[in-house]
């Protein structure tokens, strides 16, 4: 009788340690319905957790698993582009132009938050259940946006949705880490970036498309998701059966409650602040100042936790390695180059009297460069086993693209932002595929979920701040030339305000004025160039440093 049944001789019988239990259950135990095996593999710390590992399985099956996550991703993708173009039909709808410019924001800052929050959660309760609550949250604030009646609830919707399209993104990635080898994780890495890079493609065409085309307007956008991401969850929920972590100790008692809080409210205040200052109120406001200062005390609380913390949320002492760090500071900014590229490239091209359509023309060239360059950078890996002077080269190809942005001008070819748009998006997707492998490779397997989720979170954080440092370049610039240029004249103030706030009255200024203002936004956009240059400069220093490390063959990293 088993001494679970509370009687018999061996009722008194130690239990047998953890590592021995699940060993002896996996033997018989498939994982993804009969094809495959749970490898329990002891971690190297002291947390008392068991890594359980899974055999490898066919490409075709691991392809098609992976398929059901990238529906996902797709739609995350999608979601963060698609409000570009309906922020107008929103606006006039609840005539609140201001408060929805949190649109984009509070999307953004939600995902930011839960990233390296997802890692150690799926850890803990694994990665399925996260995968299925993720689409579920996805689901739910697409709805409330679908059938919000005012601008705060369709904030409160997107908020919601940034949660699971934050969940969305990461977790994939993890699974993609428990199921693939490092020398295949490449090319696999590669093909999740393609769907990431077609869904941020179409987004805002999409959203354009079913606003003209429906008589719901934007609101079929957000409503359209809605059954397609609850089929993923149902399927995701069939299909994926990644096991978590085990431990001998409770669920709750292993979730690192004071490190979640300090995250949160860190990045949220620093989010908060960040887009706010200069945006809504000045730098100097008060609310600003205590935001940030509050982040930054939340921050080195936050550090000083983790790093005794016994089950930390992101380990910091795996981000003080060469390779780890150097990989997320590459990730911060690039990521602060390519937004600044998206943003303003649009902005300079209309400033010269492109329509948004030619505008945005020129923008898909960087998902285009995204999805061949991360492919080709996995198939390179797999070939190889070498990722050191691939990153570099990624690195050196997005500083080609910053290049040709500090050549634009008022005279410039029209194709020349083409150009630059397909170096940036090439050199931003190889570096994605380099940088996440460099990051697996040089930790244990038993880290590598919470490690990605710190990548993601370098990311996020590197686009939030990327568009506050480039719009206060820009603004300040713009505004110090044109004050410099007409200051002097009658009713300038009034003039020059408009001209900041709408491109439109480019074609309704004074006698005169036309060329000083033309050049006062090139001058405007050197500055901002001139401050991608050196971004990436710092990007190509830092990824040179990496490590190389062994990209494995098999999931269980061992000798091949």
């Amino acid at each position: 009788m088993s001494p679970e049944s509370g009687s018999g001789p061996d009722q008194n019988r130690p239990e047998a340690p953890v590592t021995d239990r699940i060993s002896a259950a996996n033997e018989n135990t498939p994982l993804l319905e009969g094809q495959q095996q749970q490898l329990p593999k002891p971690t190297d710390d002291a947390t008392g957790e068991v890594t359980v590992l899974v055999e490898d399985i066919s490409d075709a099956r691991l392809l098609f698993t992976l398929s059901v996550t990238w529906v996902g991703v797709f739609l995350g993708a999608i979601d963060a582009t698609i409000i570009a173009t309906l922020l107008v039909p929103i606006s006039n709808e609840f005539g609140s132009l201001s408060s929805l410019s949190w649109l984009a924001t509070a999307y953004l800052i939600a995902t930011a938050t839960c990233q390296p929050l997802s890692g150690r959660l799926t850890d803990i309760f694994g990665r399925g259940p996260g995968l299925v609550f993720s689409n579920v949250m996805f689901a739910v604030g697409n709805l409330i946006c679908g059938l919000a009646k005012d601008e705060y609830t369709i904030i409160f919707g997107r908020v919601i949705a940034g949660v699971g399209g934050g969940g969305l993104m990461s977790i994939s990635t993890f699974l993609g880490s428990d199921l693939v080898p490092l020398r295949k994780r490449g090319l696999f890495q590669g093909i999740g970036n393609v769907v990431y890079g077609s869904g941020a493609m179409l987004g805002g065409v999409l959203g354009g498309l079913l606003n003209d085309a429906s008589a719901w307007g934007w609101r079929l956008a957000f409503l359209i998701q809605v059954p397609i991401v609850l089929a993923s969850a149902i399927l995701v929920h069939v299909l994926v059966k990644v096991p978590p972590k085990v431990s001998n100790k409770s669920l709750i008692s292993r979730i690192d409650w004071t490190g979640s809080f300090l995250t949160v409210t860190c990045l949220v205040t620093l989010l908060l602040g960040l887009n706010a200052g200069g945006n809504m109120v000045p730098w100097t406001h008060p609310s600003i100042v205590v935001s940030l200062l509050l982040s930054l005390m939340l921050l080195v609380a936050f550090v000083w936790w983790e790093s005794r913390a016994q089950q930390p949320i992101i380990p910091v002492r795996l981000l003080l390695g060469r390779t780890v760090f150097t990989a997320c500071i590459t990730n911060f900014v690039a990521a602060m180059n390519i937004i600044t590229a998206t943003f303003y490239v649009p902005l300079y091209l209309q400033v010269l009297g492109h329509t948004p359509t030619q505008a945005g023309l020129r923008l898909l060239a960087s998902p285009l460069g995204v999805s061949f360059s991360s492919i080709g950078a996995g198939i390179v890996m797999k070939r190889t086993g070498k990722y050191v002077g691939l990153g570099i080269a990624s690195q050196a190809i997005m500083l080609l693209g910053v290049v040709a942005l500090n050549l634009l001008d008022e005279k410039s070819p029209s194709w020349l932002p083409f150009v630059s748009m397909i170096l940036h998006g090439a050199g931003y997707g190889a570096m994605l595929t380099t940088t996440l492998l460099a990051c697996i490779a040089a930790v244990d397997h038993s880290q590598q979920a919470v490690i990605t989720a710190a990548t993601y979170l370098f990311r996020s954080v590197g686009t939030t701040v990327g568009m506050t440092i480039s719009s206060a370049v820009y603004q300040n610039i713009l505004k110090a030339r044109l004050w410099e240029r007409f200051g002097h004249l009658p009713g300038a103030a009034e003039e020059i305000s408009r001209i900041r706030n709408d491109l439109g009255e480019l074609q309704r200024l004074p006698k005169g004025w036309h060329d000083g203002v033309i050049l006062s936004f090139m001058e405007a956009f050197r500055g901002v160039w001139w401050t991608s240059l050196g971004l990436a400069i710092v990007g190509l220093i830092s990824i040179a440093l990496m490590k190389q490390h062994k990209l494995h063959s098999t999931l269980a990293r061992g000798e091949e």
